[in-house]
């Protein structure tokens, strides 16, 4: 059975590693066997069907003046676990939308997407301290299947980050989509949103910072 068929859930230890792989890059077995709390046998064992499945690969990696070690990264083929399944027709009806209406009119179509998906996230939000808001829509984030989190930097200033994105080759023909997404995130906190950090541009996660609108 492909791996696009496994149970995404906390309880299960492949899908553990591939998030941890999603968000964190690279990691060795020492790296899972902590995560997962699992002996180094056992840990092995889930690697191995990942690598048979194609969406996991080792490469021995220099460390300094240390020995070389071996760390398990992520392949391209994983992509296809965060994907969103509609990139193709989206893609389709965003580019007719385009050629049909032009982008003044495209824009406004974003806007009222934004606005409706803005609506979804905050209905899942209660909080009003912004900091707990965010932890909120982080939360629907990743129930819709996108690793998000929360960072508190030393100067307390508040930043999302994901680390897939459902849009992401749509996003790649239209950076408009991006600015929707962004959209929505203002709408449905609240709040100012700023990206620092994009997929797009070859970072491995999109950063957010949020701050409180004044006035």
């Amino acid at each position: 059975m492909g791996l696009h068929r496994i149970k995404r859930s906390r309880d299960n230890p492949s899908w553990r590693i591939i998030e941890y792989l999603q968000r964190h890059d690279a990691a060795t077995i020492k790296d899972l066997t902590e995560l997962l709390g699992l002996t180094t046998t056992a840990v092995r064992r889930h690697l191995t069907i990942l690598q048979s499945e194609g969406y996991v690969e080792r490469r021995q990696v220099a460390s300094g003046v240390g020995r070389p070690h071996h760390a398990y990264l992520l392949t391209d083929k994983a992509d296809e676990l965060f994907a969103c399944h509609c990139d193709d027709l989206a893609m389709t009806l965003l580019e007719e939308f385009f050629a049909l209406e032009g982008q003044e009119r495209t824009g406004i179509l974003l806007d009222r997407v934004s606005s409706r998906l803005a609506e979804r996230y905050a209905a899942d939000m209660r909080a009003t301290i912004l900091e707990d808001r965010v932890e909120e829509l982080a939360a629907a984030l990743h129930e819709r299947g996108v690793l998000a989190d929360v960072v508190i930097r030393e100067d307390e200033e508040i930043m999302l980050q994901t680390y897939n994105c459902p849009y992401h080759e749509l996003a790649q023909e239209h950076r408009e989509i991006c600015e929707m997404d962004q959209d929505m995130m203002r709408k449905a906190l609240g709040s100012n949103i700023d990206l620092t950090a994009c997929m797009v541009d070859g970072d491995g996660r999109c950063s957010f910072i949020v701050t409180s609108r004044e006035g």
